[in-house]
């Protein structure tokens, strides 16, 4: 039976037991979200021996190097001692500089790093409490123009992060954890081609800062952008959004609801066979437009999708 080591702990776990339980079973508290290898907050770090990993991808080659890996990816084979990432010694230190509603369940968390923080349009970050409560969120700040990184909290179920966020004051401490890539981005050799921007609910934040990176590098082809709220009180940009598209006669926005959903998707023709899709949303809401997108004769290779997982367990 392998030993499995962590926090001055030792026991023994079966043979192939996945990693991320082992460590909860034995009283090791390692945050986790998604349990997929997407959101990053499970991060180990081996110190002797080395687990049976099912997603290597998922981590950059430098990371893996120090012995990084993604606990809910792993099984434990052999004899295994880790170290649970903390936030304390590993992450960046930072401050909440506001924090307010947006609508009537998103929270706007706007966060200064302690040291300068290079990011693109379209990533994400793993975010820490002061009591250890993580969990990732997508960027919608834009790099070298908004003075703080920027996130929108979906409040509407329970939340171990959203609930702590919803007493978070300025100048709180907050640790920021993994920077990750994301499939979200804007590509300058696209600034010919026709954008379109898909989201549902928060996941219009990523987007958010894609859209204004492209305005930004001068995007010369139209974009159009559907936002999916649960109602229209959720449209929670359609202040922004409406000044952004008046600004920009390139740009147009489009807030819809679900009972409107179907109409819109079957009414969807593509400006152009060389349309960029850029979706983001809950996994179910991303697939109903890439189906609708496909089936309009888009390729599945020029759709960039980022799916916000629910949290597992």
């Amino acid at each position: 039976m392998p030993e499995l080591s962590a926090g001055g702990r030792h026991w023994t776990v079966a043979p192939g037991s996945n990693l991320l339980d082992a460590l909860r079973d034995g009283g090791v508290a390692v945050p986790y979200s998604c349990r997929a290898g997407s959101c990053h907050a499970c991060l180990v770090r081996c110190l002797r021996g080395e687990p049976d990993d099912a997603q290597p991808e998922a981590l950059d080659a430098a990371r893996r190097e120090n012995g990084w890996r993604l606990a809910c990816q792993c099984r434990v084979v052999d004899d295994l001692e880790v170290e649970v990432f903390d936030p304390l010694r590993d992450g960046l230190p930072a401050n909440v500089a506001e924090v307010g509603w947006l609508s009537p369940t998103v929270l706007r968390l706007r966060v200064h790093p302690q040291k300068p923080l290079a990011y693109r349009a379209g990533q994400h970050l793993v975010l820490w409490t002061a009591t250890g409560v993580a969990r990732p969120y997508s960027l919608a700040s834009l790099p070298g123009e908004d003075p703080w990184l920027e996130f929108h909290l979906d409040c509407r179920q329970p939340g171990a992060f959203s609930d702590a966020a919803r007493a978070l004051r300025p100048g709180d401490a907050l640790r920021l954890g993994e920077l990750r890539g994301g499939a979200l981005h804007y590509d300058p050799d696209w600034q010919e081609r026709p954008l379109c921007l898909m989201a549902a609910g928060t996941g219009l934040a990523p987007l958010w800062g894609v859209l204004r990176e492209a305005l930004r590098q001068d995007h010369r082809g139209p974009i159009r952008l559907i936002h999916l709220a649960h109602d229209a009180a959720e449209h929670y940009l359609a202040e922004p959004l409406t000044t952004l598209a008046r600004q920009h006669p390139t740009v147009q926005a489009e807030l819809i609801v679900p009972a409107e959903l179907p109409a819109v998707l079957a009414g969807f023709r593509l400006v152009s066979r060389q349309t960029v899709a850029l979706l983001c949303g809950h996994p179910d809401r991303v697939e109903t437009f890439a189906r609708r997108l496909y089936l309009a004769g888009l390729p599945r290779n020029q759709m960039l999708a980022d799916v916000f997982l629910p949290r597992v367990g």
